[in-house]
């Protein structure tokens, strides 16, 4: 079984934090694949279903962000479940907005959710990294993660979780590069190549031959 948990804090006043990004996350995956309805388990809220195949418990622990670890560490447990089949999504202000980044294993770099599971489970697990942007100084990071994503920015949002949870299947295959790409191509779609531009009139076909005949003496 697969482990998917997303981070954030409970409450409605938080639901449209870029701290919460995690939780949206996993909401979508649930959604796309007709996950069981959530309910209240290991001090959090967790919905099962299958994808690709696969059995996945879906987390979104109720303890406030710091100690989000309780609530992972008794789901494992009950459930026997190895840090390598633990999967987290949360926000990372490191990132630019938007963009997407799988890591295995590593420090929290400053978050608390990450860090509380790292002190229950070690490190050796899959971050999904989504980017919300870094204020620019340090003492407003935390006002920047606990504001709503702008509504400019929520077309985008909605984008990008949509393709999370439409490419999510390579996740549960280990295929994270596959992932990545996947979905930086919907954020970031190629630009398409400009025409050629149209030959000038008058102008010869390529491949076009010269057949005037010049005059013979006999030899």
């Amino acid at each position: 079984m697969l482990l998917l948990v997303g981070l954030g804090n409970p409450g409605p006043e938080y639901a449209g934090n870029r701290h919460n990004v995690g939780f949206m996350a996993v909401d979508a995956i649930a959604r796309r694949y007709g996950f069981a309805s959530y309910r209240r388990r290991f001090q959090g809220e967790a919905a099962d279903g299958t994808v690709a195949g696969a059995k996945v418990l879906a987390l979104k622990p109720m303890t406030y962000m710091n100690l989000s670890g309780d609530s992972v560490a008794a789901a494992a447990k009950f459930y026997r479940i190895p840090s390598s089949d633990l999967l987290v999504m949360h926000d990372e202000i490191d990132l630019a907005p938007f963009k997407v980044r799988v890591k295995f294993d590593g420090g929290p770099g400053g978050h608390n959710g990450l860090r509380d599971i790292d002190a229950h489970l070690g490190t050796a697990y899959r971050r999904v990294r989504i980017g919300v942007g870094h204020p620019g100084v340090r003492d407003m990071v935390h006002g920047h993660v606990l504001r709503d994503f702008a509504k400019a920015e929520r077309q985008t949002l909605d984008k990008l979780l949509d393709a999370i949870a439409e490419h999510f299947p390579l996740l549960v295959a280990g295929n994270d590069g596959a992932f990545m790409s996947k979905v930086a191509l919907v954020i970031n779609p190629p630009r398409p190549k400009p025409p050629k531009p149209a030959p000038e009139a008058g102008a010869k076909a390529a491949g076009d031959q010269d057949t005037s005949t010049k005059d013979s003496d006999g030899i």
